[in-house]
């Protein structure tokens, strides 16, 4: 595998049949909006992250066995088109509110209860970005900056001055190729300039759904 700085780029996990099917269930799911929240509520999609060459690869990065939380659906293409500014992933989704030191705010998204997280308890997190279609320069790819997941929490002061000062690095994968990101690590996607469209299945995995205080992650499922 390659290093891991924050984001590590799998070129190819999903074989081509395996895509087929993916796309399929993709489009079920859909129904032509540009983002679906909580798609491991569909048996299918849970079975892929559930998928041992996935959780195997949360495993690694997270140095524990790792299970997936959360799926959110991405949809990019020249009819549902948007940009993402430099920021990090600090929202986890909540089963119930405790006033614990270092979480908040607290918010409601989806209708779903959520918090920002500390960043050791993001930490235990990382994303697993499947590439439904092939992503390439021009079609909006995720862009990060190297190892900012070392620096914890960030202001957008901050975030502004590392986007200013680093070089940005372009995470191209194709079709069934995996791009992990941890949570902390700064990021950001322009906007697509391709017809082409740009579906990823941005999954979840943590190595605990218990995180002290009381509070624990809602899952998908629930």
């Amino acid at each position: 595998m390659p290093t891991d700085r924050g984001f590590v780029v799998v070129p190819q996990v999903l074989e081509p049949s395996e895509v087929r099917g993916l796309r399929s269930d993709v489009e079920r799911v859909r129904r032509g909006r540009a983002g679906v929240r909580r798609v491991l509520a569909d048996a299918a999609l849970r079975r892929l992250a559930d998928d041992p060459r996935l959780c195997a690869l949360a495993t690694e990065l997270l140095g524990s066995p790792a299970t997936a939380f959360r799926g959110t659906l991405f949809d990019k293409s020249a009819d549902t088109n948007w940009l993402v500014t430099w920021h990090q992933d600090l929202a986890l989704p909540l089963r119930a509110r405790v006033d614990a030191p270092g979480w908040g705010p607290w918010t409601h998204k989806g209708g779903r209860l959520h918090a920002l997280a500390p960043a050791e308890v993001l930490a235990r997190v990382v994303a697993l970005r499947v590439h439904v279609d092939d992503n390439t320069r021009e079609n909006g790819p995720l862009r990060v900056l190297p190892d900012t997941h070392h620096l914890g929490r960030l202001s957008e002061t901050r975030i502004s001055e590392l986007a200013r000062d680093f070089d940005a690095v372009e995470c191209l994968a194709p079709a069934g190729g995996v791009v992990a990101l941890r949570p902390l690590t700064v990021h950001a996607s322009s906007k697509s300039s391709s017809a082409t469209p740009r579906r990823v299945l941005h999954l979840e995995y943590t190595t605990t759904t218990v995180l002290g205080s009381g509070l624990e992650l809602d899952d998908d499922a629930h």
